[in-house]
């Protein structure tokens, strides 16, 4: 008789024995990458007596957005390298090994957040849905990617979903275009967390591999955004090397009235300049 499935711990455990499951069905030692199918998730929960989830796509997007893949899963991992699972073509998905600083998107907790005057409507906040759709929206209104970026940058969508070959379909929570001061034009891929939500290095990859595909002609930076304690926004420039999504730039930023930035502060930040 399967097992019930009810409240967020026992979800917790089903998704993780499903992937578990399927994990230890095409993994042997020395193997860096392999592909399943959808359907495999479907298979294993009959085959571990454990009830068929509801929606197949979020077992998969808690592993690569929400928490860390399984304890059996991690203890495979040859020094050095990490785990990611990440899309693989309709209805199909990937496990691979990267290089660890590849796997992890953390806001450090050294560095200074820089007081930014807040531009936010006060409308915005009083009504954005969700943590997300907040982040992007203070990050639009202040600027954010501009200043972090040393660019001139114009939001031109967000949520865009497409198929990329070999990865399925994916979704890009905002793209900006934008110039430098020689005129070179440039794409910036934005992906937004918040709450529980921790930034992955696979959406980076996705995200820069549709800028490739949409946007052959433009110099792709992706950037991430996270929303940390406080309300301050950690921004993240990264690039994508040899299969690794890697971090080129981290700052932090703090949105507060502008009487509350201090001259010294002010002169502080002239200084560094």
């Amino acid at each position: 008789m399967k097992k019930k499935m009810g409240n967020k711990t026992v979800k917790t455990a089903q998704y993780a024995s499903i992937i578990v499951h399927i994990f230890q069905k095409h993994w042997k030692k020395g193997i860096e990458e392999f592909e399943f199918h959808r359907d495999e998730m479907v298979e294993a929960a009959m085959a571990i007596s454990v009830e068929r989830p509801d929606n197949l796509g979020d077992v998969i997007y808690s592993f690569k957005f929400r928490r860390d893949l399984p304890t059996a899963i991690l203890e495979t991992t040859p020094k050095g390298k990490s785990w990611i699972l990440e899309g693989a073509g309709h209805g199909r998905y990937r496990f691979r090994l990267v290089k660890v600083g590849g796997t992890t998107i953390k806001p450090r907790e050294d560095i200074a957040a820089i007081k930014i005057p807040d531009a936010t409507p006060e409308i915005i906040g009083a009504y954005a849905l969700g943590d997300e759709q907040a982040l992007l929206a203070k990050v639009r209104y202040n600027r954010l990617i501009d200043i972090f970026l040393g660019l001139t940058t114009y939001s031109v969508q967000n949520h865009l979903r497409t198929q990329i070959q070999g990865m399925g379909q994916i979704e890009i929570d905002e793209i900006y275009v934008g110039l430098n001061r020689n005129g070179a034009q440039y794409v910036i891929p934005v992906q937004a967390k918040g709450g529980s939500d921790k930034l992955s290095p696979v959406q980076t990859l996705q995200d820069a591999a549709c800028c490739r595909a949409k946007f052959p002609d433009l110099i792709c930076r992706p950037v991430s955004a996270q929303f940390m304690d406080d309300e301050v926004i950690a921004l993240f420039e990264l690039t994508v090397e040899d299969g690794n999504a890697l971090i080129v730039e981290e700052r932090h930023y703090r949105l507060v009235p502008s009487d509350q930035i201090e001259v010294a502060t002010k002169r502080q930040y002239a200084e560094r300049s």
